[in-house]
C-alpha cells in the first residue's frame, strides 16, 4: 500500500512558533483523516533554519545542499501544506522566498492546504487575497478551506473553534488526496494527452489574432469623420 508523504512548509522565525504549532496539528489532523485508507508520513521543513541558503539561492541560482534536499521533498510530496505569519497584510519574505525558488511546475496539480497565523484575526483575509492566488498562479489545487490563527485562537475560548477549522480543513485536504491524485509528469513511452477546448480555443484566439493583424487599422478620426453627415 502506497504510503502517502506529507510535506509541512512553515515560515515561523521564533522558537517556539505558533506556526509551526498550527503546522503540527494541521499535519496531524490530515494524517488521521487518511488513516482509515492510508497511511502518510509527514516531512516538516521550518523555513527558519533556511534562510541564508534561500538568499544565497536568490542570487547565485544555486540551492545549498540543505535547500534544494526541501526543494526535493516538496516536489515529490503528494501534498503540501503550507503555513506563513502574515506580515503587513501578507505572507511573510521568507515564505514567498522559498516558492520563488522552488521550480514553478514543482506544484502542478499537487493538494496544498494554506494556513497563516497573525496577532489579530482582522489579517485572515490575507489568505484569500494573497495566498491563495500565489499557489493558484503555481497551478496547485488549493483546498478550498484555509486556516488562519489569530493570538486569541490559541487561548481556551478560541480552542474549538480553531480545532474545527483545522478538522474540517484537514479532511479537505484528505479528500483531494484520495479522489484527485496530483498531476505529475507524463512517463516516458506514454502518449501526451489530447489538447483540451481550452487549449483549442487558446490556439484558435492565436490564430485570429494573426489573421487579425493583416488588416488594415484606420485610425478613430479617420472613422468618425466617415460617418458625419457631409
Amino acid at each position: 500500500m502506497h504510503t502517502y508523504q506529507l510535506a509541512v512548509v512553515t515560515a515561523g522565525l521564533s522558537q517556539p512558533s505558533s506556526t509551526r504549532m498550527l503546522g503540527d496539528r494541521l499535519a496531524e489532523a490530515t494524517r488521521l483523516a487518511l488513516a482509515a485508507e492510508r497511511p502518510a508520513e509527514v516531512r516538516v521543513i521550518e523555513l527558519r533554519e533556511l534562510a541564508v541558503d534561500i538568499a544565497k539561492n536568490l542570487v547565485t541560482g544555486f540551492p545549498s545542499p540543505a535547500l534544494a534536499d526541501a526543494l526535493d521533498a516538496v516536489t515529490k510530496a503528494d501534498a503540501l501544506i503550507a503555513v506563513t505569519p502574515i506580515f503587513t497584510a501578507s505572507y511573510s519574505g521568507l515564505f514567498k522566498s522559498f516558492f520563488d525558488v522552488l521550480d514553478n511546475t514543482a506544484l502542478t496539480g499537487k493538494p496544498v492546504l494554506i494556513a497563516a497565523t497573525g496577532g489579530s484575526a482582522r489579517h485572515s483575509l490575507a489568505l484569500e487575497h494573497a495566498l491563495r492566488p500565489l499557489f493558484s498562479y503555481l497551478h496547485a489545487t488549493v483546498v478550498p478551506t484555509a486556516v488562519y490563527a489569530a493570538s486569541e485562537d490559541w487561548a481556551s475560548t478560541g480552542a474549538s473553534a480553531l480545532s474545527t477549522r483545522i478538522t474540517r480543513a484537514a479532511h479537505g485536504l484528505a479528500a483531494l488526496l484520495l479522489h484527485h491524485p496530483a498531476l505529475t509528469t507524463v512517463p516516458t513511452g506514454t502518449a501526451e494527452p489530447a489538447n483540451s477546448a481550452e487549449d483549442t480555443k487558446d490556439f484558435e484566439d492565436a490564430k485570429s489574432f494573426e489573421d487579425a493583424k493583416s488588416f488594415e487599422v484606420v485610425p478613430f478620426a479617420q472613422q468618425l469623420a466617415a460617418i458625419r453627415p457631409a
